[in-house]
């Protein structure tokens, strides 16, 4: 009775505003991200027009750059370049990667024995790995692409080794019962069981991955994003290096958002079915 006596132009304790607000986010999903990177954008223009202009350029400058690049086909020619080696090296270190980690994983005295190995190489700068590839095969494409595989592979063991530790016995014990193939084992029992960790593996692994191959191309390499960025760090071009700097990322983001999730989200799509 008490809660009835409450004033009409008071508001309601219990408002409906948080799930009205939980609901808009929920139809427009890419609202709160846009707003975000506008307010990063608007950052980004007041603080270019108090500091110096070779210092740190304005959005506008970099935009006219950045359209100059395209229009010449420099931009994309390098862009192109840049993805192709990213494209290799990640696809070659990610079946590798998972085949070590899964097979330390799933004999103890194998990680026993090799496990320090890939501790060392877990930490090993990647700096060390492209100067030692390059001394050792010279400059050119092999010891590029060789040099960001080398960097990238521990990062995936690792992950799919503390993965397939944790893979349920009593699956396994199922898939003997109803004597399951390898490829079947691998489909059904095994691989739905290391999804997180594979996914957890190609997101850092891709991170790193764009990263390295930039410092690569900084290093040794005669065309490609690292290149184009080496060519204006010594012009002290700023400009320059901004606009392959966050054509770069763009890609980056438009990958995860349009092929990483997409992809996450059907191989994951079993956890969302009813129970039959």
């Amino acid at each position: 009775m008490a809660a009835n006596c409450r004033p009409a132009h008071l508001p309601s304790f219990h408002s409906d505003w948080p799930m009205q607000s939980t609901r808009l986010a929920d139809r427009t999903p890419f609202l709160y991200p846009a707003l975000s990177l506008a307010a990063l954008l608007a950052v980004w223009a007041v603080t270019s027009l108090v500091a110096r202009s070779d210092a740190l350029p304005t959005p506008w400058a970099v935009a006219e750059r950045a359209a100059t690049e395209a229009r010449s086909g420099a931009l994309l020619w390098h862009l192109g370049i840049t993805l192709a080696r990213v494209a290799v090296a990640f696809l070659i270190a990610m079946l590798v990667g998972t085949a070590i980690g899964i097979g330390l994983g799933g004999n103890r005295r194998a990680d026993q024995l090799f496990g320090p190995w890939l501790t060392i190489a877990l930490n090993m700068p990647a700096l060390v790995t492209i100067i030692l590839c390059y001394v050792w095969f010279g400059l050119n494409e092999t010891a590029a692409v060789l040099a960001v595989t080398l960097n990238k592979i521990p990062t995936v063991a690792v992950s799919l080794r503390e993965g397939t530790k944790t893979l349920d016995p009593n699956l396994e014990d199922v898939a003997g019962v109803y004597r399951f193939g390898f490829w079947t084992r691998l489909r059904h029992v095994v691989l739905p069981q290391l999804a997180p960790y594979i996914w957890g593996a190609v997101r850092t692994g891709l991170a790193l991955t764009w990263k390295i191959v930039l410092v690569v191309e900084f290093i040794g390499r005669s065309n490609g994003v690292g290149f184009r960025m080496n060519l204006f760090f010594q012009q002290w071009d700023i400009t320059g290096v901004l606009v392959y700097a966050l054509a770069f990322i763009f890609v980056a983001q438009a990958f995860e958002g349009l092929v990483i999730a997409p992809w996450q989200a059907w191989s994951e799509r079993w956890q969302l079915e009813p129970a039959r």
